[in-house]
């Protein structure tokens, strides 16, 4: 019975770790029932969190190091730079200031992992907010002493829409790497994974 009860735990603990550490979007969130500001914007950075996802699942070393040109950024690179964008996006949600360096350098997991992370925070917060709190977000910029706020709208057709026209590259450089996205498994379009 001890032995029973063991395994049992056991189990349950595992489950449950495993969904602590399971990353957002591996499918979008269900969609909001009215459409409202937050609701609306909080969809963008969903679908952003899901296709950024599934660009960056399965990604092996030699992915990491592809770029098309000697020009261009690699995969790394250029999921870094979605990184620090990332904070931009969290940060106007959370009404914090942006700071030189805050995006420590990490690791390719842990880049991906903070990343959907900060997606995930965002797009949380303002989901249930009407157009009036959303318009009271600012992007703030701290630098050398001075402050910049810039309105909503920026973070909207800035940060979010170059984190998804560089996930775009990041399907791109998948498939000239060799390692091609899943579309098979994946609905873009319904927000889904074929099971």
């Amino acid at each position: 019975m001890k032995i029973l009860i063991t395994l049992l735990f056991a189990t349950f603990s595992s489950l449950a770790i495993a969904q602590e550490n399971a990353l957002p979007y591996r499918e979008i969130p269900p969609a909001s029932e009215s459409y409202m500001a937050g609701s609306v914007a909080a969809r963008f950075i969903d679908g952003l969190g899901f296709r950024f996802y599934w660009a960056t699942e399965g990604l092996h070393p030699s992915d990491l190091e592809y770029k098309p040109s000697k020009e261009a950024r690699t995969m790394e690179e250029t999921i870094a730079h979605i990184y620090e964008m990332s904070f931009l996006v969290a940060n106007a949600s959370l009404k914090l200031p942006n700071i030189s360096g805050q995006d420590k350098k990490l690791g390719f997991a842990d880049m991906r992992k903070a990343t959907l992370q900060n997606f995930k925070a965002a797009a949380d917060l303002i989901r249930p907010m009407n157009g009036q709190q959303v318009e009271e977000l600012k992007v703030i910029f701290k630098e050398n002493g001075k402050t910049q706020e810039l309105p909503y709208w920026n973070l909207i057709n800035g940060p979010i829409e170059d984190c998804i026209w560089h996930t775009g590259q990041l399907v791109s450089f998948r498939r000239a790497s060799g390692n091609p996205f899943p579309e098979n498994k994946i609905n873009i379009f319904m927000g889904t994974v074929t099971k």
